[in-house]
């Protein structure tokens, strides 16, 4: 009786040590990267390429040292023309006097008219918090890091005819998911939508 005892008391320890180490050990907790292949290491970097970028004197040479050459920088997407009119008019509100000057004047040169789109970028995610609450699933939180940068240049006959830009320098998220049935919430969930479904 006394071993029994004995034997469940170090048991009960040695759990609540392996608890405490999860608990207080945040970096058990997985992390991941996206990036975006390119010569950019920042949004700066990207942006000021961009902004090398000069209207009716950039030639398409000009974009290889400037980064957005698809022939030499990974994942820069050549457009057709057809693919610039599904940009610049992605529904019937858009009438093609809607659009810049030099964007139609392209769109008319069919296919001398094309595009370079290139969207850099590196998103880190970090799963913090505790350990034990998060490996059960009763509570995760996650930090999302990071930039993306969005260039589109519209090229007509080898010539940079327009250029616009969107993105985010500074991606900073914090997302939180709690899950009050831990590892049971799950089965409970699909338990429901299965009776919805009767």
């Amino acid at each position: 009786m006394q071993k029994n005892r004995r034997s469940l008391y170090l048991n009960w320890c040695l759990l609540s040590g392996l608890a405490l180490v999860l608990v207080s050990c945040s970096s058990a907790l997985p992390t991941g990267e996206a990036r975006t292949k390119s010569q950019w290491n920042s949004f700066d970097e990207a942006k000021t390429s961009y902004d090398n970028i000069v209207l009716f004197d950039t030639v398409t040479s000009d974009l290889q040292a400037l980064g957005f050459d698809p022939y030499t920088t990974p994942n820069v997407r050549i457009l057709s023309y057809l693919d610039i009119i599904r940009k610049f008019s992605p529904n019937d509100s858009v009438k093609p006097e809607d659009l810049p000057p030099s964007v139609r004047a392209c769109i008319a040169s069919r296919e001398a008219c094309l595009a370079y789109e290139a969207t850099p970028g590196v998103s880190t995610s970090k799963r913090v918090g505790n350990v034990f609450l998060d490996l059960l699933k009763f509570k995760r939180d996650r930090i999302e890091t990071g930039w993306n940068f969005n260039a589109l240049i519209v090229i007509d006959h080898g010539l940079v005819v327009y250029k616009i830009w969107s993105g985010v320098p500074i991606i900073d998220e914090e997302v939180s998911l709690d899950n009050p049935l831990g590892p049971i919430q799950d089965a409970v969930g699909s338990m429901g939508k299965g009776a919805v479904g009767i």
